[in-house]
């Protein structure tokens, strides 16, 4: 396979990083790295230091708030010659490149280096220089997490199984690393940066509960309901009988088990199903979707809907919380990463495409809410919780799953800071 169009090749060397190329390779290689970086201007100026496999620093060794690691002296070539997103985050997922400090001023960067303009000379300079670098053949680390494989036809019920099967393989005490004790996975809602996780995403349930105007003896279905942690809230607090569903059996498991905990088990379950299996229509008088859109597959969104219409009574309210674009190309940004990595088969849409099919499905829309700078503050949490049990996190799952949510987590959180992602609440009404 040709180099420049493959992601990077895992080699077999069980060697490390270090050790692995010759001291006239790794002078020469740090020659041609620091000529290349001299082409870039605004390295000279950013909030971010590089240090090279040979502990050497540049544009200096001043202290800045973001440190970039190259391990390797091939880790620019793997992170830049294809040119893919792809590339460059499976070169940090096998170690050929770190950071330590703010990602913030990391992405920062990015955005300014994404905005430079170089001649055809320059450009061809650039991928000479590249290809002056050795090509990294790495070890596939401990732990490697394969990249995921579906089968059948894409948001079929059996491959939406597969998809979420493969997302939470990572298992239940993984989550509950960098969760909040509610093991709550969506955007929660602060009122200021003090706020703790738990306290905000508490916040958050009590907000959707409120907007469906839940009152005791009602039903609530709750559409992909993760561990549990709405159920129970609006279990305990709104006297609601709820029925939760998930395709994740780790995940149902341990909600049931903490809804037993809690002594709801009379009032609240978790079921194993798609949610177009379930038959019971019109029996619920509200339902609650929070984050689950996003596995729902654009060609499908009008199912889903329908089906929300056909479950709830009349008059019946459904919030739906979701992730969006600003506009159809931004599906464009990491996809391969996070379909082969993260989300397989996942899809986000620009808001007005969901309300489209929302209203085709017969539902009134009633409000439109953006959580988008409340999901920069909940990014943030999670990243700082998974590099505070780094160690903890790779005893169990290994360094790569590590570094695929860290860097997942952290560039979703950009995402959502430069209003390229969004997160809305919409709330409908069956007529």
């Amino acid at each position: 396979m040709n180099p420049a169009l493959s992601p990077v090749p895992i080699g077999t060397v069980a060697t490390p990083l270090s050790t692995v190329f010759s001291p006239s390779t790794s002078r020469r290689a740090a020659a041609i790295t620091r000529a290349i970086l001299d082409q870039l201007p605004p390295l000279q100026t950013s909030d971010c230091t590089i240090e090279l496999w040979d502990g050497t620093h540049y544009p200096d060794s001043q202290e800045r708030s973001c440190k970039l690691i190259l391990r390797h002296p091939g880790s620019m070539r793997a992170m830049f010659q294809s040119q893919t997103a792809l590339a460059l985050a499976q070169s940090h997922v096998l170690g050929l490149w770190d950071v330590e400090g703010n990602w913030q001023a990391l992405f920062d960067l990015s955005e300014q280096m994404a905005r430079l303009q170089h001649t055809p000379l320059k450009k061809a300079r650039l991928a000479f220089q590249l290809l002056q670098l050795p090509w990294p053949r790495v070890p596939k680390p401990k732990g490697w997490r394969e990249p995921a494989h579906l089968q059948g036809k894409p948001h079929s019920i059996e491959r939406d199984k597969a998809a979420v099967e493969y997302h939470y393989n990572a298992g239940n005490d993984f989550y509950a690393q960098f969760l909040d004790e509610t093991m709550t996975y969506s955007c929660a809602q602060f009122t200021s940066a003090e706020d703790s996780l738990q306290a905000a995403q508490e916040r958050k349930f009590e907000a959707v509960c409120q907007s469906l105007q839940l009152k005791r003896g009602q039903r609530l279905l709750d559409v992909g309901c993760g561990w549990g942690g709405l159920a129970i809230y609006a279990a305990k607090n709104y006297g609601v009988e709820v029925v939760g569903i998930t395709l994740s059996i780790p995940q149902a498991q341990e909600a049931n088990r903490r809804i037993r905990e809690a002594g709801l088990e009379k009032q609240c379950r978790v079921l194993v199903s798609d949610y177009r299996e379930i038959t019971e229509k019109a029996t619920f008088d509200a339902i609650s979707s929070i984050e689950m859109f996003e596995h729902v597959g654009s060609e499908m969104l009008t199912t889903y809907f329908s089906q929300a219409y056909a479950l709830l009574k009349p008059g019946g309210l459904f919030l739906n919380q979701g992730t969006t674009v600003e506009n159809s190309n931004s599906c464009k940004r990491f996809p391969e990463f996070i379909k082969q990595y993260v989300f397989p088969d996942g899809e986000v849409v620009p808001v007005h495409v969901s309300i489209k099919a929302s209203e085709d499905a017969g539902l009134e829309v009633l409000r439109v809410e953006s959580m988008r700078e409340n999901y920069v503050q909940t990014c943030a949490h999670w990243v700082k919780n998974l590099e505070a049990k780094r160690e903890e996190i790779i005893e169990m799952v290994g360094e790569p799953t590590w570094r695929i949510w860290r860097l997942y987590t952290a560039a979703s959180g950009h995402g959502f800071r430069v209003a390229r992602l969004n997160c809305f609440q919409t709330l409908m009404r069956k007529l």
